[in-house]
């Protein structure tokens, strides 16, 4: 035994400095519904998807086959000398698609497959038609697998794993594969991490970290999601980084040289590649026109997950070819068992088995999403000419053969950025802040502006009026001086006469008296006026002391109304920071049922799950306790879409307890969902107001007020405009809870309710239809109990309304909650004797008589042969067709 073990410390150190690590392996969520324990993915025509209030775009499955290559390897130096007389063992037909493997000279087999490589096919041929398909889907958000398979020494490392240090040709899948995503990907949005693990006698070690040498696999309960904690997950940025990663991985992958190969892989290599892109989407208005900060809907950024698995299988070998001892003997035994158990679990997957023993081997537990998953398959089988190695040759293709009849549900997983539209968020919070600071100074200073005019304009007005008042006193003053000098000039000339003539006029002397008294009135008069216009200047000073009185207080009424309304706003911000808390525990709580945590052990206590739950629903009930739900309420009207459907949740999820319906329909909570179901386009919003209708709906009550106020139109035109299976899955709950109601039956047909149930057939989904089986069954019963009480004597509503074809069409559906009832629905509309004639010319009977047989639940297989032996019409058309009902 010679082992090719190699490990350089150097070689380590020089890798991680130029390109950053993690810790700890990490796994994207495929979004697929999980599947047993038990096994792999069988092919199946039907997919799953996430709940309704998830905050992921969930796109339904696409069904691709496992596509299968087969690649000759050219004669060796050995089969030149060896076999020179002997003809190849196969003939190629690749033109055809086609491999013939020789029994004898004159007789062969004729095999097909996708692609059929000759020896001369250059290795870009190879990956163009084997990986690049499968690299463009994980581009896309897909899961992809690659591998190779074949006997020892066929060319399944040099397929994969050749560098091409020395010829640049001769680069393998894992290279090429890594250009073309490195060519596509944008370094400042996206990503790609790395991990190299090499499966090596049913221990999984790390082939970047030597020291974790026995990794251990986890498994999601919910989705069935492969975990690998502990693996080494590095973050790669260019070509050059990844090429010395697996350099320093095939450096640490176990090798042998043996009588097949010189240098046979011991161990199976696993390359896996994380590709995380984000997808641009345009934000604008209603109108299709850029708006202000102020006026965009804000949506979160997409993210898509792809992973592309590169897996080099080592060779299968025999034995007594081999030449394999000691430990080599030992290595080659694993090597096969794996095989062994890989080859059963794609057996059981061709042949549609009901059990795939998954669980024999940790590489079929590593492959699970590989073979009946949701990734992209592509499978090269390398084969050799040599006659020799015919056994080995026929056992390859017909494992080929079997793999192409695996059939794989691929879906794009793809999660809303919800930190990058946090981070907008708060630019455009701060932007509004500062613009509301802007706005606040600038009003104030505009006060502050014409308080200081109006302070002018009265000093100005005082200083005027002060100046007239001072020039009137002064003119009355000087013309008063002049009154007095004039008649004292004039009296002195009387006197002066007096004394001249010695003696005065009685007369005149009265009439100078007569004037001094009419001088000393004129002087009264202009003091009068003085004190007059003295008040007038008091006056004006009261008033402009009311002025700024008044002014004062529309300041203190400004600076109130300022602070009411920073109030409201901090109000609405605490609500808007409630709800997006609640929207974010929610998508936390998703995550961690769907992928758990990588640090629980997988068997342990469920415990750790189940608490974000309760915490979740905590979370709510303690938002209804602070803020009350007429503020709840209030905000299914805001002008924000973010803010508008959180309240929804919030009212879905309160609606979701028995406890609180009341109260929802009280507080007008039922009026607002049913309102937004026409005044909203948002179809997350009629997704969640749905849910909430079809919670509400389950009581007899609110059955007949959701009815009163047009409930079932508007669900109805919900549905006719929905392309969305969870929105469709919630309108059908909630009439299928209305079809329920006895007195309700005349009204809901009347008003399009079968119409609209049948109509949302469309969409095909599995849990679309499951609810529109329940609302048919649900009314049939109704209308089966009306007819036993003698209230119903006509035709069933059902069948008028044209529902008998698509009953009987998927009354033996694969899907058991859509079978079981649609056998419901015929039983009860084949209690009522008017209508079996419909029934036998829709082919309902041969179902009622296949129900009565082969029917997996007993009530129902009895109340089916009941109907069938108590109806007079069914026994006279099962005589006729000599059938036994029983």
């Amino acid at each position: 035994m010679n082992h090719s073990y190699k490990s350089s410390s150097n070689g380590v150190k020089s890798t991680t400095k130029s390109i950053s690590s993690s810790s700890s392996f990490s796994s994207s969520s495929s979004g697929f519904k999980s599947k047993p324990s038990s096994g792999l993915r069988r092919n199946s025509t039907g997919s799953g998807g996430n709940s309704a209030g998830g905050p992921h775009k969930d796109t339904p499955g696409v069904s691709g086959r496992v596509r299968v290559a087969v690649r000759l390897r050219p004669r060796n130096s050995e089969e030149l000398t060896t076999d020179a007389d002997f003809a190849d063992c196969v003939e190629l037909q690749p033109e055809l698609k086609r491999l013939k493997l020789r029994r004898n000279n004159w007789d062969s087999d004729t095999f097909e497959f996708d692609e059929v490589l000759t020896e001369f096919a250059s290795q870009k041929r190879v990956y163009e038609v084997v990986a690049k398909p499968v690299v463009e889907s994980v581009l896309d958000g897909y899961n992809g697998t690659v591998m190779a398979y074949g006997q020892t020494g066929t060319g399944k490392t040099y397929t994969l794993g050749r560098l091409g240090d020395e010829d640049t040709s001769a680069r393998g899948i894992m290279v090429r594969a890594m250009e073309d995503i490195f060519a596509e990907i944008s370094p400042e949005t996206d990503s790609i991490s790395v991990s190299y693990l090499q499966l090596y006698m049913e221990t999984i070690q790390d082939l970047l970290d030597p020291t974790n040498d026995n990794l251990s696999i986890s498994e999601d309960p919910k989705s069935g999601d492969i975990t690998l904690p502990g693996a080494s997950l590095i973050e790669v940025r260019d070509q050059p980084s990844f090429v010395e990663l697996l350099r320093l991985g095939e450096a640490h992958r176990f090798a042998a040289n043996t009588k097949l190969n010189t240098e046979s892989s011991r161990s199976h290599a696993i390359l896996m590649v994380h590709v995380k892109r984000s997808v641009k989407e345009s934000i604008s208005g209603e109108n299709g026109n850029s708006k202000s900060h102020t006026g965009r809907t804000m949506k979160p950024p997409i993210v898509r997950k792809g992973k592309l698995i590169v897996v080099d299988l080592a060779g299968s070998e025999r034995i007594d070819k081999s030449g394999s001892e000691g430990h080599t003997l030992e290595e080659a035994k694993s090597i096969n068992l794996s095989l062994s158990a890989l080859g059963k679990c794609i057996n059981a997957l061709a042949e549609n088995s009901p059990h795939v023993p998954v669980r024999d081997s940790k590489l079929t537990r590593l492959l699970r999403d590989s073979f009946g998953g949701s990734a992209r398959t592509s499978l090269v089988i390398t084969i050799g000419p040599s006659p020799r190695h015919r056994g080995e040759t026929s056992s390859t293709i017909m494992f080929g053969q079997r793999a192409m009849k695996v059939e794989n549900m691929l879906k794009i997983k793809e999660e809303f950025d919800y930190k990058s539209l946090a981070r907008k968020l708060d630019v455009q919070v701060e932007s509004l802040i500062a613009e509301h600071e802007r706005q606040q100074k600038a009003y104030k200073d505009e006060v502050e502006k014409i308080s200081l005019e109006a302070k002018k304009q009265i000093s100005e007005a005082e200083r005027s009026y002060t100046d007239s008042l001072e020039k009137e006193r002064l003119k009355y003053q000087r013309d008063c001086m002049e009154s007095i000098k004039k008649l004292e000039t004039q009296l002195a000339v009387k006197k002066s006469k007096d004394e001249s003539l010695h003696k005065t006029s009685n007369g005149e002397l009265i009439e100078v008296k007569k004037k001094l008294h009419n001088e000393t009135l004129l002087r009264k008069a202009a003091e009068e006026e003085v004190k007059n216009l003295q008040n007038q200047v008091l006056q004006w000073k009261r008033s402009e002391a009311a002025v700024n009185a008044e002014m004062s207080k529309l300041r203190k009424m400004l600076e109130d109304e300022v602070h009411q309304r920073e109030k409201r706003e901090e109000e609405i911000s605490m609500l808007q920071n409630q709800l997006l808390q609640i929207s974010f525990d929610a998508d936390e709580t998703r995550k961690q049922l769907e992928i758990g945590d990588h640090s629980v052990d997988m068997t342990g206590d469920m415990g750790s799950l189940i608490s974000p739950v309760r915490q979740e629903k905590g979370n709510v009930a303690k938002l209804f306790e602070q803020v009350g739900l007429q503020k709840i309420l209030s905000l299914l009207e805001a002008d924000d879409p973010d803010v508008r459907i959180h309240a929804v949740k919030v009212i879905a999820n309160l609606a979701a307890e028995a406890n609180n319906q009341e109260k929802i329909v009280e507080a007008g909570g039922l009026t607002s969902l049913l309102s937004l179901l026409t005044t909203s386009e948002d179809e997350n919003i009629h997704r969640v107001a749905a849910g909430a209708i079809a919670n509400l709906a389950m009581n007899e009550t609110n059955q007949e007020l959701i009815m009163s106020q047009g409930g079932i139109s508007l669900l109805a035109m919900t549905a006719e405009n929905a392309d969305d299976p969870q929105t469709l899955r919630m309108i059908a709950g909630a009439i299928a809870n209305l079809c329920g109601n006895d007195k309700l039956q005349l009204m809901l047909r009347a008003e399009g309710g079968i119409k609209a149930l049948l109509g949302m057939v469309r969409c095909r989904h599995p849990d679309v239809l499951a609810q529109v089986a329940r609302g048919i069954a649900n009314f049939a019963k109704c209308e089966s109990r009306a007819s036993t009480q003698g209230i119903k004597s006509g035709k069933s509503l059902l069948i008028e309304d044209g529902a008998l074809p698509w009953i009987v069409k998927n009354a033996n559906n694969e899907a058991s909650t859509i079978r079981r009832h649609i056998e419901l629905a015929l039983c009860h509309m084949a209690q009522h004797e008017v209508n079996a004639k419909d029934m036998i010319s829709g082919g309902a009977l041969w179902e009622l008589v296949r129900i009565s047989r082969d029917c997996a639940r007993e009530d129902i297989k009895i109340l089916a042969r009941r109907t069938l032996s108590s109806s007079p019409t069914f026994q006279v058309e099962l005589k006729r067709l000599r059938l036994n009902s029983g």
